[in-house]
């Protein structure tokens, strides 16, 4: 995990390492060294988007700075996981890219373009989202209706 967006330095960003993917189907598992240094770790679903991401890091960001629409009765701000890839650093129309921007050297920043010329220029691409999780949340829950037929999860 390279911290929480916005905030993420380019350096931290790039720095990380990342395992290979495990065949697909199959788990893969990270045993950290207690005397190394303790970087973070997530748990992704086994999906496709997530076995093609080739160079993967997690950046964690709030749904209100993805503007990401959640139900009304959540007030709060909810923690998203975003999947990065760093090896995918070419443009694409309507993709969200992680970028450093030549006015904010140092810090990357996040943002989808409809085309390259919208995006500013000496924009230095680092990677694309390829994946925005959101967390299980009990307002999310099925209402029971009454009808047993109906309240059973099949």
């Amino acid at each position: 995990i390279a911290g929480f967006y916005p905030g993420v330095d380019t350096e931290t960003y790039l720095a990380l390492t990342s395992e290979p993917s495990p065949e697909m189907g199959q788990w893969t598992y990270d045993f950290s060294d207690p005397d190394g240094p303790q970087m973070g770790t997530v748990a992704l679903p086994g999906m496709t988007s997530v076995y093609e991401t080739e160079d993967p890091v997690a950046i964690i960001a709030d749904h209100v700075e993805f503007n990401v629409q959640l139900p009304p009765t959540i007030t709060d701000r909810v923690d998203l996981v975003v999947l990065c890839d760093r090896a995918r650093t070419h443009f694409s129309e309507r993709k969200f890219l992680v970028m450093e921007l030549e006015e904010s050297p140092g810090v990357i920043t996040i943002g989808a373009f409809e085309s390259k010329g919208q995006m500013p220029e000496n924009t230095k691409i680092l990677g694309q989202v390829t994946l925005v999780q959101i967390p299980w949340l009990p307002s999310m829950q099925k209402k029971t209706s009454g009808f047993a037929e109906e309240d059973q999860l099949y």
